[in-house]
């Protein structure tokens, strides 16, 4: 998908973000009247409607360990998604929403109707692993904790949807605004966000609010949205043996002059300035070990808290590849010249969402609700792309602790889990407005 959806759906995004930025490392963070915010999410925590749905969480903890193990079990690579969004707007409709219903993306929506419906918050968990098909996924129980990939990042995010939703029917709650649940694909890894830029295409529903489920400590208050650029890079070349053809242009070792180059270069340029990362995370290519390749390639990973930042990484990045080819070809001494392709595989916009926006304020507030001290901080999710577009967004913990994320010893314990779901009850509560109800 080409980047510059952002550029036409947004105008000066760009522009607007810097400005942000400037603002906030000119100006000492500020928390607002955040005495009012707490004043407001302790009159909505104690209405009997959502002291009820406090209790129906808590209530329903071991079936949400139940459907957990179930979706965790369900395999969703990148692409592959399709399974268990199926499942999921199965789970939807037990739950009692009727219109559900799956995207041509593959993310799966279904909306709970506010008295007005002037407004929507959008409340997003996603439904794709970063583990490839094949991989063992059966939850296995030790202790306290259940092991297994993706079990936390993101089956658990999928389940405290559920459980809001079966919560606030039982206890009867109704909302202003409307509420957009999305279970989204294609937010790991090669899938680009694809779900939520789609979500958030021309036309699309309307958002005027959004709240991702994507996080492991319930401090933590995410608004501000890492963006990251991520290539294939692929030298060319006629191939060969390796003695009969000696003194062709060889692909292996133009690649590894780039990612010398590369990462030469930009470990200075990390080094001071605002946070920037750069990663090799793949390498491939080549027939035998007797054999001068005719492709060797690499899959590059770069980040930024920072647009700027993240544009200067990149130019290093594209000058050193320029540096290794040219070198490689002048090197040789018969046969065609390397080539050289960079595929973009992804593209994360970055951007702030100033701490005294409301929804921020919100979060924090119904955090501290649980007497937990919130803390700001920056993350790479589904919110990233509803950050760029201006629309006031975050994200939040899923509940329950968890550790070795994007790993096969994944693991995630329900401990106090019922606080994560709480928390996401009230900032969405208190972001759609809660209305009386004749009984």
């Amino acid at each position: 998908m080409s980047s510059g959806w952002l550029l036409r759906r947004s105008g000066c995004v760009g522009s607007r973000i810097l400005l942000l930025f400037i603002a906030l490392v000119l100006a000492p963070a500020t928390r607002g009247d955040a005495r009012d915010y707490d004043q407001d999410m302790r009159t909505l925590a104690e209405r009997k409607d959502v002291q009820e749905a406090f209790r129906v969480i808590e209530s329903l903890e071991a079936v949400s360990e139940s459907e957990l193990i179930e979706l965790t079990e369900i395999p969703a690579p990148p692409y592959q998604e399709s399974k268990r969004a199926r499942r999921f707007a199965s789970m939807l409709r037990d739950a009692g929403m009727a219109d559900v219903a799956i995207d041509e993306q593959g993310n799966v929506l279904t909306r709970w109707h506010g008295t007005t419906g002037a407004r929507t918050v959008a409340l997003v968990a996603h439904l794709d692993t970063v583990f490839p098909a094949g991989t063992d996924v059966e939850v296995r129980r030790e202790g306290d904790k259940l092991f297994a990939p993706g079990v936390g990042d993101n089956s658990r995010g999928l389940v405290v949807m559920l459980s809001l939703i079966k919560a606030m029917r039982a206890s009867r709650i109704a909302t202003r605004d409307d509420i957009l649940f999305v279970a989204s694909v294609g937010e790991e890894g090669i899938g680009d966000l694809r779900g939520v830029k789609y979500l958030h295409r021309a036309g699309g529903p309307q958002i005027d609010e959004f709240i991702a489920i994507d996080g492991g400590s319930d401090e933590r208050v995410v608004n501000h949205a890492i963006g990251s650029i991520r290539y294939r890079l692929v030298f060319n070349g006629p191939g060969g043996h390796s003695w009969g053809a000696f003194g062709l242009a060889n692909p292996a070792h133009a690649l590894s002059r780039a990612i010398y180059y590369f990462d030469l270069e930009a470990s200075d340029f990390v080094e001071s300035g605002i946070r920037t990362s750069y990663n090799i995370g793949r390498v491939g290519g080549g027939t035998s070990v007797n054999s001068i390749p005719f492709e060797s390639w690499a899959e590059v990973d770069m980040r930024s808290e920072n647009p700027a930042r993240l544009e200067l990484i990149d130019a290093i990045f594209h000058r050193c590849v320029a540096r290794a080819l040219e070198e490689t070809n002048d090197q040789r001494d018969r046969g065609e010249p390397l080539s050289v392709d960079v595929e973009t595989l992804g593209r994360r916009p970055s951007g702030i969402v100033a701490p005294e926006t409301p929804l921020i304020q919100r979060a924090m507030a119904a955090t501290r609700y649980f007497g937990i001290e919130p803390e700001l901080g920056s993350g790479s999710t589904d919110a990233n792309v509803a950050i760029a577009l201006g629309i006031p967004a975050t994200t939040i913990s899923r509940g329950g602790s968890s550790g070795g994320a994007h790993s096969l010893d994944e693991w995630w314990s329900g401990v106090d889990g019922h606080i994560g779901i709480q928390k996401a009850l009230l900032i969405t509560l208190a972001s759609t407005g809660v209305v009386d109800q004749q009984r």
